[in-house]
């Protein structure tokens, strides 16, 4: 799968994105996160606030409850706004 990380998360992981086979273990974006976060002190401070953090799979947005598969692009950036 490729994770993209865009703005600080990509800031605070030193990561804008990377391809990854799906972790074992890893069923949803909440487990996704978790396993992410135990990579380093870089990615737990990305996601230390989950609430600020949005995600979209294969382009479109989700929650955190979204069964991922391998061949999925995931997206992490903080919240937009606009006008």
């Amino acid at each position: 799968m490729k994770v993209l990380y865009f703005a600080w998360l990509k800031e605070k992981t030193g990561v804008g994105q990377e391809d990854l086979d799906l972790p074992t273990g890893v069923g949803d974006v909440r487990d996704l996160i978790a396993w992410l976060k135990g990579r380093g002190d870089g990615f737990a401070a990305a996601f230390a606030d989950d609430a600020v953090v949005r995600v979209a799979v294969n382009q479109e947005h989700v929650g955190t409850d979204h069964v991922l598969n391998n061949g999925d692009e995931v997206a992490f950036f903080p919240p937009v706004t606009g006008g």
